[in-house]
């Protein structure tokens, strides 16, 4: 009898010990009291059936799990690769256009900028952004993320056209035919975006966000080939900002395909001209 009544006294002393262990492991949570019923299958989902002071709902996961607070995750490298284009709003009766543009009259137009289209190329690289959960349910998710990475910017013209940085910054027609010719901007650029995932049967998610993307431009460059001075590359500022700002949106299916697009709705010049880049393209491993 002493015997039991010592293993009885140790038990229940190590029950109350795991119960407060378990006790103190559960963060307090400001949550209504909810009564679960349900039965638990050999799938891993499971139903429920919640009974509180909001009424009574069905649901796969559990009420207090559904609406959790706001988590926080790292996901690591997001890749777009699309085509870059101009909107060109030039005045190009403007005296800054005029003083700008040295080429002949007939030129001082928009035709002067045409690009091949299939080869003015947009990269963006994010290695590492922060995702911010600001909803879960089980059928919409918001998502808010950031971080940092680079954009690259190539526009290959179809004339032969030269930029200058002398006493004053200036485009001239050149007098030879280039077989290549280039202008590039590298920027690190910061994002803030807001992606909205909606489910729209099993497991298949329509993603969808919007954002701005701000940049500064680290390196600005053309590159020119032809047989009469070969491969010239040359690194200037030239008459280009500093700092841009980017209007960003991204569509697609989660975990199938996705697009993006980006219109920078900063000038590229510091004067004289008129032009905004916009580009479309393929998002690889977004979030």
């Amino acid at each position: 009898m002493k015997r039991f009544t010592i293993i009885s006294t140790v038990l229940c002393c190590m029950g109350l010990s795991a119960a407060a262990q378990e006790k103190k492991d559960i963060p307090e949570q400001n949550v209504d009291r909810m009564l679960h019923l349900g039965k638990e299958d050999s799938a891993k989902d499971k139903t429920y059936i919640s009974l509180g002071t909001e009424g009574i709902r069905v649901s796969s996961k559990k009420l207090d799990s559904l609406n959790r607070g706001r988590k926080v995750k790292l996901h690591f490298l997001m890749l777009d690769l699309g085509i870059n284009a101009l909107n060109d709003r030039t005045d190009y009766g403007s005296p800054a256009a005029q003083q700008y543009l040295q080429v002949p009259g007939d030129k001082k137009n928009s035709s002067l900028f045409s690009l091949r289209q299939g080869k003015s190329i947009n990269v963006n690289i994010w290695p590492v952004l922060m995702d911010i959960r600001l909803l879960k349910t089980r059928n919409q998710k918001i998502s808010l993320y950031t971080g940092a990475g680079l954009q690259l910017y190539n526009f290959k013209f179809n004339k032969d056209i030269s930029y200058l940085n002398n006493t004053s910054p200036m485009l001239i027609e050149d007098s030879i035919q280039f077989s290549k010719n280039k202008l590039a901007f590298a920027y690190v650029s910061i994002p803030l975006m807001v992606n909205f995932k909606t489910r729209m049967g099993g497991n298949f998610w329509v993603t969808y966000g919007l954002g701005v993307i701000g940049g500064y431009c680290f390196d600005s460059w053309t590159k020119q080939i032809s047989d009469e001075r070969g491969k010239q590359k040359n690194h200037d500022q030239f008459n280009f900002q500093k700092f841009n700002l980017n209007l960003s949106g991204e569509i697609g299916i989660n975990g199938y395909i996705r697009f993006y697009g980006t219109y920078q709705v900063t000038n590229m010049y510091q004067n004289s001209l008129v032009q905004n880049p916009y580009c479309i393209g393929i998002r690889f491993f977004g979030i």
